[in-house]
């Protein structure tokens, strides 16, 4: 479904991204892993088309992405949830969710019944400021606005960054039921319990290389205190 090949990302004279590879199957889950400042976060926005590439290839659904620009491919069926969230505080949950609905292909179906199903919190809290929520609550208003563009591929950039682990467990609910209902999941997660629990496939970058990839089992001893144990 998703394929990146050769791809190169500098800022300035920093070389970020060294000829970084994915390969994502329709209806699996990937997860990216890596120490911290390894070019995680820089993968998913140069896939998302928020940062310019020095060369390479993004092909999504057999499109070819690597120039197109960040509507186009939000557009072409893929939902980022960014770290951080970067939800709109000052807009209602509501509001939030409706940002999300204005970016779906198909304007003929409305995702939030759907989205109110996965997180029912969020229905509960339609007329509260996003800033006015608890962290994990702002997180599950992040995925639903991802949601809400009804995506064939959903990226996330640490999702349970910063969140309690009641809440964590929902989330990790939530995107095992969406992959068993066939969403293809790409995700950067640093908790190695939970990628064990979510992703069926790991990628390793170290200093903006892919050094290591398989399947989550293939996920060694040795590989983790090689390039995750900080």
């Amino acid at each position: 479904m998703l394929k990146v090949s050769g791809l190169n990302q500098s800022y300035g004279q920093s070389h970020t991204l060294w000829d970084a590879e994915l390969d994502i199957i329709q209806g699996t889950t990937l997860c990216l892993m890596g120490r911290n400042g390894v070019g995680k976060t820089t993968l998913l926005k140069a896939i998302m088309g928020l940062l310019k590439l020095d060369s390479g290839s993004i092909v999504f659904r057999e499109k070819e992405l690597a120039s197109a620009r960040p509507e186009v491919r939000a557009l072409s069926g893929i939902g980022f949830v960014p770290q951080g969230r970067e939800i709109f505080p000052q807009l209602t949950v509501r509001e939030n969710l409706e940002i999300g609905l204005l970016g779906r292909p198909d304007k003929s179906s409305n995702p939030l019944d759907k989205i109110f199903e996965l997180f029912p919190v969020l229905k509960s809290m339609l007329h509260r400021r996003g800033g006015d929520l608890s962290g994990g609550q702002q997180q599950q208003l992040a995925i639903g606005r991802a949601l809400a563009l009804q995506p064939k591929l959903l990226v996330l950039d640490e999702p349970t960054e910063g969140i309690q682990p009641n809440v964590v467990n929902q989330i990790g609910d939530v995107l095992l039921q969406l992959r068993e209902e066939g969403m293809t999941i790409l995700l950067v997660e640093q908790k190695l319990k939970f990628a064990r629990r979510i992703a069926q496939n790991f990628c390793i970058l170290d200093r903006g290389r892919v050094v290591a990839g398989g399947a989550m089992p293939d996920l060694s001893d040795e590989l983790i205190a090689r390039y995750l144990v900080v």
